[in-house]
C-alpha cells in the first residue's frame, strides 16, 4: 500500500494539473509544426536545424510530462484512441500489479488487469470503467472496484478524463486512480462502531424499559407519589429512615360489618370481593390527585398533598361509586354493602421504617390517628362521611359542599375535643334535599343544645325528623335531649 495517500480534493487537483500539462504539450507541438511549415522554403541547413530544435523541444516537453507523471503519488493509465494501453506510471504499475499490456481490444481491459467488482469474484464490466467512458468523451468516476493481485486485493477509486485533439475527437483517455484501502477500512470501522453504538443504545433502551417496568411494578407496592415526596424517582434510591414532613389530608375508609360479611364467603370469594371493591374505589382517589398509601384488609388509607378539597371530593366520589356497585351486587343476588369514610388534615411525617432486610413506607402523625378515629365515628352517627374541623378550615370554599356539624367529641387517645362534620353530598337525592331544607332548623337545634336548652332543641330535632325520618344524627340528638332533660329533672 502506498504511504500518505492524497485526499479526494488533492487527487482532483492533480488530475487538473495533468490535463493542463497535456494541453500545454499539445500547444507546444502545434506551434512547432507551424514553425516547420513556415520554414520549409529555407535552405536545407536551416530546415534541418529548425527541425532538430523542434524535435528537441517536443522531447523536452515529453520528458517533463513523464517526470511529472512519475512524481505524483497516484496511479496514471493512458489509453490511446483505440483503447490500447499507452502509458502507465510507476505508481500505477504498483497498484495494477503490471505495466502497459498489449491488448487486442478495450473489452479485454478488465480481464487483463484483473479488475473486479468490489467484494466479489465478478469481473468489472469493461463498458462501465471510467477510462472506457472517457474514450466515449465522458468524465467519470467509480469506487466500487478492486484489483486482484496474487497476494492481495486492492480497492481503487478511479477518475476517467478524455483528451481531445484539434478536431474535437478523443485522442487519449486518462485514468487516475488511488488505493482506498485505508478509507474502506475507516468506513468499515465507522459502520462497525455505529452498529456497536446502535446495539449499545438498544441494550440501554431495553435496560431503561426493564428499569421502568421494575419501577412500575414497585409502584404497585410503594406509590410513585410517596417516592416523589421523599425526593426520589426510583425505589432503588430509598434508604431506611428517609423521612419528610408534609402538610396533607388523610382519608380512611372501611366496610361496615365486614367481619360478619366475610363469614358468609370462602377464602377465594373473600379475595374476589375485596379486589372487586378496592379496584372500584382506587380511581376515585387517583382521579382526585390522591394516592393509596396502603390497603389494610378491606380498609383504605389514602393521602392528598395538594388541597383538602381533593380528599373530600374523593370521599364523595367513593360513595357515588358505591351506589353503582351496590346496584350491580343486588342485580346478581348479593346484599349491598356500606362504608364509612373519615378525613382529617394536618402535618404528617412520611418515611420508611423497618430493618435491614425488610422495610416499609409509612405515615406517622396524630393527624393520621385522628383520621382513623373519625372514620370509626361514622358507625356511631350512622353517616358515611365525616371530616374534622381542620379539614373544614382548609377547604377553599366550604359552601361548595353539603356540610353540617355533627358533634364535638373526645376520641380515643386524644385529650382535647374534636369537632366533626358530616359531608352529605352523596346522600340519595330525597334525603339530600330534606337535609338541606332542614339545615337552618338543624343548626339552630345544635346551637340550643350547646346552650343546654334541651327542651327547645328537642322540638327542633323532632321537626327535622318529621320531614326526614331517616336522619340518624337528628334522632341521636333528640334522644340526648330527652336524656339530658331527665337527668336535669333528677338533679
Amino acid at each position: 500500500m502506498l504511504e500518505e495517500q492524497p485526499s479526494r480534493e488533492q487527487l482532483l487537483l492533480e488530475i487538473e494539473r495533468l490535463r493542463q500539462q497535456v494541453e500545454d504539450l499539445k500547444e507546444e507541438k502545434a506551434d512547432l509544426e507551424i514553425l516547420l511549415e513556415t520554414t520549409a522554403q529555407h535552405s536545407d541547413t536551416v530546415e534541418t536545424e529548425l527541425r532538430s530544435r523542434a524535435f528537441e523541444a517536443v522531447r523536452e516537453g515529453e520528458i517533463k510530462l513523464a517526470q511529472f507523471l512519475e512524481a505524483i503519488p497516484i496511479g496514471v493509465l493512458v489509453l490511446d484512441s483505440q483503447g490500447r494501453p499507452y502509458y502507465v506510471n510507476h505508481a500505477g504499475e504498483q497498484l495494477l500489479g503490471q505495466g502497459v499490456l498489449p491488448l487486442n481490444s478495450v473489452e479485454d481491459l478488465s480481464q487483463s488487469y484483473q479488475i473486479y467488482i468490489a467484494g466479489s469474484e465478478t469481473i468489472y464490466p469493461f463498458e462501465n470503467l471510467p477510462i472506457v467512458r472517457a474514450l466515449r468523451g465522458e468524465n467519470a468516476t467509480a469506487e466500487n472496484l478492486e484489483i486482484h493481485q496474487s497476494h492481495k486485493k486492492v480497492p481503487l477509486e478511479i477518475w476517467g478524463t478524455p483528451i481531445f485533439d484539434e478536431s474535437g475527437k478523443v485522442a487519449f483517455a486518462i485514468a487516475v486512480f488511488q488505493d482506498v484501502t485505508e478509507r474502506k477500512e475507516a468506513e468499515a470501522d465507522r459502520h462497525l462502531f455505529i452498529k456497536k453504538l446502535f446495539d449499545l443504545n438498544q441494550n440501554l433502551e431495553k435496560s431503561l424499559d426493564a428499569e421502568s417496568d421494575l419501577t412500575d411494578a414497585y409502584g404497585r407496592f410503594v406509590p410513585h407519589q410517596f417516592l416523589n415526596l421523599l425526593g426520589y424517582e426510583s425505589i432503588i434510591d430509598v434508604h431506611l429512615g428517609d423521612q419528610v414532613q408534609q402538610e396533607m389530608s388523610v382519608l380512611f375508609s372501611d366496610i361496615r360489618d365486614f367481619t360478619t360479611l366475610s363469614e358468609t364467603m370462602d377464602p377465594q370469594e373473600n379475595f374476589n370481593f375485596i379486589n372487586a371493591y378496592l379496584s372500584r374505589m382506587e380511581p376515585a382517589i387517583t382521579s382526585n390527585n390522591g394516592f393509596i398509601d396502603k390497603y389494610i384488609g378491606d380498609a383504605i388509607m389514602a393521602l392528598f398533598s395538594d388541597f383538602a378539597d381533593d380528599a373530600v371530593k374523593a370521599g364523595i366520589a367513593m360513595l357515588n361509586i358505591l351506589k353503582n356497585y351496590n346496584e350491580y351486587r343486588q342485580g346478581v343476588g348479593y346484599i349491598p354493602i356500606q362504608i364509612g369514610i373519615g378525613i382529617n388534615s394536618g402535618s404528617l411525617m412520611l418515611g420508611t421504617v423497618g430493618g435491614t432486610s425488610r422495610m416499609d413506607s409509612t405515615v406517622i402523625s396524630d393527624a393520621v390517628n385522628l383520621a382513623s378515629r373519625i372514620e370509626g365515628l361514622t358507625k356511631d352517627y350512622g353517616v358515611p362521611l365525616l371530616i374534622s374541623q381542620q379539614t373544614l378550615e382548609r377547604l377553599r370554599n366550604p359552601t361548595d359542599y353539603a356540610i353540617r356539624i355533627v358533634d364535638k367529641v373526645q376520641v380515643k387517645g386524644k385529650s382535647q375535643y374534636v369537632v366533626v362534620y358530616e359531608v352529605f353530598d352523596a346522600d340519595p337525592p330525597e334525603i339530600l334535599s330534606a337535609k338541606l331544607a332542614n339545615l337552618s332548623v338543624y343548626n339552630e337545634a345544635m346551637l340550643l343544645c350547646d346552650r343546654k336548652d334541651f327542651r327547645e332543641a328537642g322540638k327542633l330535632f323532632e321537626e327535622c325528623l318529621r320531614t326526614n325520618p331517616s336522619d340518624h344524627v337528628a334522632r341521636i340528638y333528640l334522644k340526648r335531649c330527652r336524656d339530658w332533660r331527665s337527668l336535669l329533672k333528677g338533679i
